[in-house]
């Protein structure tokens, strides 16, 4: 019913090149490569910029990606609803996370969402926010979850408000600067940081602490948003890692690692669900956004282990 070239367009822009769109598809690479060059020339600009790495949407091109990958899902969400008795929850709800050290405070909220509903299939990715952005643009994700102040650069997607999560420094114990009575920021400059995004809130941080010393911002800062990696390089040296409050009540926290209280450096970070403006949420990402609301209270009252 609707021309397979959008199909062609779509599934380009979300795999980034014509050869892992078209094992997508299941064409071969020249059908994928004819159909978007005759749709290029039928439009009258370029949808892609070639190169020999894959393609880039042009800027014309993305409001055309953007448009054809809604007329396809609206497509698909038409044919799901028109079967009898169809559970307007069924099948697959793609969520994106944003620093994926996120993923922590989501484990409540999805066992809910799966045992109301039964029938949803989750396919949740995590990423930086940059990968993230072009994910949920370009349809390759249906929400995106993550922190307020980095969506709210983003012209083209709506936010949906969450509770806050409220952030902490954190050592390993044994660290020297647990015994300084009050933590200053140039005491903080004389150790590197671990950051789990390179986006807001945290940069805000970064220069707080550096730039009031002179200190080169990019020579202490590593950007990790693998969490796992963030804990064993904390505890194994003296780096400073950044973590939500609360984890540090957790029986695993208290196990191996000490809290840095510095008053005002981290104020309640607002989080949100984005999805793109122009699109009317489905019945599961509302559930989604509807039970992240229900079982992620603030920090404050989060218990622990």
């Amino acid at each position: 019913m609707i021309d397979r070239r959008l199909q062609y367009v779509v599934s380009t822009a979300r795999y980034g090149s014509f050869t892992a769109a078209a094992e997508r598809v299941g064409v071969t690479q020249s059908a994928i490569t004819k159909g978007v060059a005759d749709l290029e020339q039928q439009l009258g600009y370029q949808i892609f910029n070639r190169t020999t790495r894959g393609v880039i949407v042009t800027e014309e091109g993305s409001n055309f990606v953007e448009r054809a990958t809604r007329l396809i899902e609206e497509g698909r969400e038409l044919l799901r609803g028109a079967a009898s008795g169809a559970d307007p929850y069924a099948g697959a709800l793609r969520i994106g996370i944003c620093p994926p050290s996120l993923e922590l405070l989501l484990i409540d909220p999805l066992m809910a969402l799966v045992t109301r509903h039964p029938k949803m299939r989750l396919h949740i990715v995590g990423g930086n926010y940059d990968r993230i952005v072009q994910q949920l643009r370009t349809g390759l994700i249906d929400v995106a979850f993550g922190y307020d102040a980095a969506f709210s650069e983003q012209p083209d997607f709506k936010r949906h408000p969450v509770p806050a999560i409220q952030s902490t420094l954190f050592v390993r114990k044994g660290h020297p600067i647990l015994e300084c009575e009050n933590v200053t920021l140039a005491e903080m400059a004389k150790y590197d940081l671990i950051s789990p995004s390179g986006s807001s809130p945290y940069n805000a941080v970064w220069r707080s602490i550096y730039e009031e010393s002179d200190v080169e911002v990019h020579e202490r800062i590593h950007v990790i948003d693998c969490f796992p990696l963030i804990t064993r390089m904390v505890r194994s040296s003296d780096v400073l890692g950044i973590t939500s409050t609360h984890y540090t009540r957790t029986s695993i926290f208290k196990r191996d690692f000490e809290a840095v209280n510095v008053p005002n450096l981290f104020g309640a970070a607002p989080l949100c669900c984005a999805t793109r403006l122009r699109w009317n949420p489905r019945p599961a990402i509302r559930a989604f956004m509807k039970a992240c609301r229900e079982y992620m209270p603030a920090a404050k009252d989060m218990p622990a282990d």
